[in-house]
């Protein structure tokens, strides 16, 4: 999969998921900006010996706990699908700064078929009145950050954003807002972190990965949220 996505021309502003959270305010003028990495080819970073194993195991170990966690839910296909999804483009962002609108669109449909699908064995249509406001608050949340502070969120955070919106809606109330809030903090810590560690520029590393794993937090802490708020 990762093999066979076209390289971009250039890093258009569209194409860039890079982002940090929250955004930080502007840095002096005097003070460069973070140099751009080269991009790894996709063809190299598919070549890399154990990768589909490595994802593989990655993406069972998070969707298992999920299948733990929610048992049954009617929404667990919709997740282990996101999961799968959001493992592969966390490697790819990791590593080019990129979300690459190829794997990213095609999963809308996709992830809005298994919310109506969860709908219909649930019998409950609010599965997919959640599902589509999840989609429609969290993308607005994302978006209105990326029109404020262009510079902490990249295009691209906003286009993978409504599969989060979904995803989280589908589940309940709690899980969107947990999910929502779970992305910025665990970017927020994660980014202080990994920056002390000079592992990645603390002013522009790529944000995609958090988004995953601040998701999948929301919807492992969702029915415990939902429970304490009666």
């Amino acid at each position: 999969m990762v093999a066979r996505l076209p390289e971009p021309e250039q890093a258009e502003p569209d194409e860039a998921g890079e982002g940090a959270a929250p955004p930080e305010p502007p840095e002096p003028p005097d003070l460069p900006d973070p140099p751009t990495p080269t991009k790894i080819a996709y063809t190299d970073l598919a070549a890399r010996p154990g990768l589909p194993a490595g994802l593989a195991a990655v993406s069972a170990a998070l969707a298992g706990a999920l299948g733990w966690r929610l048992g049954l839910d009617p929404a667990l296909p919709l997740w282990v699908a996101f999961v799968v999804l959001g493992v592969t483009l966390s490697y790819v962002d990791w590593h080019t700064r990129l979300l690459p609108k190829r794997l990213v669109l095609p999963a809308y449909p996709v992830a809005v078929g298994l919310a109506v699908l969860a709908a219909a064995l649930a019998s409950d249509l609010s599965v997919v009145v959640r599902a589509a406001a999840g989609w429609a608050i969290v993308s607005g949340v994302y978006g209105l950050l990326w029109l404020v502070a262009p510079r902490g969120i990249g295009y691209g955070d906003v286009r993978l954003s409504g599969l989060l919106g979904i995803s989280l809606g589908a589940l309940g109330w709690a899980e969107v807002v947990a999910g929502t809030y779970a992305t910025f903090v665990v970017g927020a810590v994660g980014g202080l972190v990994l920056g002390a560690l000079r592992l990645v520029d603390r002013r522009a590393f790529p944000f995609g990965p958090f988004m995953v794993l601040g998701a999948w937090c929301g919807a492992m802490l969702g029915p415990a949220l939902s429970g304490w708020w009666g």
